[in-house]
């Protein structure tokens, strides 16, 4: 409570907050208008019967909005799209290389080109949902009302705008608000999604008596241990101890001081796990775009559906290469060699330079394995409570597994699709991060934060 009084105490943070809570009513109120021409009611069924594809990935980034297609039904997706293609690009580009190098005035450049990219790939996305849905039924039914160009160009217009409306709104949380504007935009999207799943966790123990008490209690001890998890892992880092020779220059002396550099565990966040998503969901959209030759492949799309073991051995597998892959991009051993030789600096124990390089590639290498690992951890424990791990369906094992195994373990627990784990990883990170930004504010000002004589709160970039 003291906290929250010297937080409203305080006008310019008061300000600041209450924008970002009046953006995110914004965004929610957006949310509830639908986009004309659509079957709301039966593409949400689609919805909630086809949970492991693409469009249940993209639909956790829409908070939702994509299983009803409303006017934010992109999301912020090509915002993202846009500003991961632009980062990949950057390293392999010179033009994009410069622009990065040449400080705020280059990063604001960057900016621009990845709004202009938003809006060609909101474009080019609401046309394939328009096309798609004017192919496609369920149960018999067409989503579209009445198809043809208007709806195209309707439809086309609609979801583009609400794509850019959003992405302008994150950029004013941002620059007035409290936070990172996207981050913020998606978890808002996330957690309103915990009130219906806590309605169907009560109904369960209470109502229908599905589950008893001990196992509810189970449920919640599991919970509260991963964001636990989370946020050690989170706040855990490699501090690499660097000395700093004594100069001379003129009279006074600097230098000679011992600081430390610090490396996170996870060092790339949550982008493995939405990359190695992306990948494995392909498959599963492409069947039920409905050709005949994706009858072909039903045993393939069959084996990669969620929960299936061929599914979660490449699951795993990308999320380490890409965490290998997306750190590679963001972290370079060698310029980071080249800069502290050239301020002087060096390891203890380890010459500058080359090897300097070679250690600090190493010390990168291990704690990538542990941030993949993890990673790969907190995002299948929630996707085997959701829909089990099918240890049944391996040939020749699946007879013995069927008598052995308990049945909750293999077809899993039926909880809410709110408790994904990559939806756990941005809900925990980005409250850590905007706490964190809270608490600067404030011991900025000379007061307490959250954790009075715990020390701050450090947010994901440490």
């Amino acid at each position: 409570m003291k906290t929250i009084r010297n937080i409203l105490s305080i006008p310019e943070l008061r300000n600041r907050i209450l924008f970002t809570l009046g953006c995110l009513a914004v965004y929610r109120l957006g949310s509830h208008v639908p986009t004309p021409g659509i079957n709301a009611d039966l593409l949400q069924q689609f919805f909630e019967e086809n949970r492991g594809t693409v469009f249940g990935f993209v639909d956790i980034f829409s908070g939702g909005n994509f299983r009803r297609l409303t006017i934010f039904a992109l999301g912020i997706m090509p915002y993202i799209t846009s500003s991961i293609i632009l980062q990949l690009l950057t390293p392999v580009w010179p033009y994009l290389d410069r622009l990065h190098k040449e400080g705020e005035l280059g990063r604001q450049k960057i900016t621009t080109y990845t709004r202009y990219l938003t809006v060609v790939l909101s474009l080019a996305q609401s046309f394939g949902i328009a096309l798609t849905l004017e192919r496609q039924s369920f149960q018999g039914t067409s989503f579209v009302v009445n198809p043809g160009p208007l709806f195209m160009f309707t439809t086309m217009i609609t979801l583009t705008t609400g794509s850019v409306f959003i992405m302008w709104l994150g950029e004013q949380i941002t620059q007035r608000g409290i936070g990172e504007g996207m981050s913020l935009l998606i978890f808002a999207g996330i957690v309103v999604g915990l009130v219906p799943a806590i309605a169907e966790l009560y109904d369960r123990v209470f109502v229908t008596n599905q589950w008893n008490f001990f196992q509810l209690l189970m449920l919640l001890g599991l919970m509260v241990g991963a964001v636990a998890f989370i946020v050690l892992v989170e706040r855990g880092e490699r501090r690499v101890n660097v000395q700093y020779a004594t100069r001379m220059m003129g009279r006074r002396t600097f230098g000679g001081q011992t600081t430390h550099m610090p490396i996170r565990v996870n060092a790339g966040g949550v982008m493995p796990v939405i990359f190695a998503s992306s990948i494995l969901t392909f498959p599963q959209t492409l069947a039920l775009m409905g050709s005949q030759r994706s009858q072909r492949f039903q045993g393939l799309f069959q084996a990669l559906s969620w929960g299936e073991p061929l599914y979660t051995l490449l699951y795993v597998a990308g999320i380490i290469f890409f965490a290998y892959f997306y750190v590679s991009i963001i972290f370079n051993p060698n310029d980071i060699a080249d800069n502290v030789r050239k301020h002087g600096g060096f390891l203890p124990g380890i010459r500058p330079g080359k090897n300097t390089a070679e250690y600090l590639n190493t010390i990168l290498t291990r704690l990538t394995l542990v941030g993949g690992a993890y990673l790969a951890l907190v995002s299948l424990v929630p996707e085997w409570m959701i829909s089990g791990i099918h240890l049944h369906h391996l040939p020749g094992l699946g007879g013995w597994v069927d008598e052995n195994f308990p049945r909750a373990l293999l077809d899993g627990l039926g909880v809410s699709f709110y408790f994904g784990g990559t939806s756990l990883l941005i809900v925990v990170g980005v409250a850590m991060d905007t706490v964190s930004k809270i608490e600067a504010q404030l011991v900025m000002r000379h007061y307490e934060g959250f954790t009075p004589g715990a020390g701050r709160i450090r947010g994901r970039r440490g």
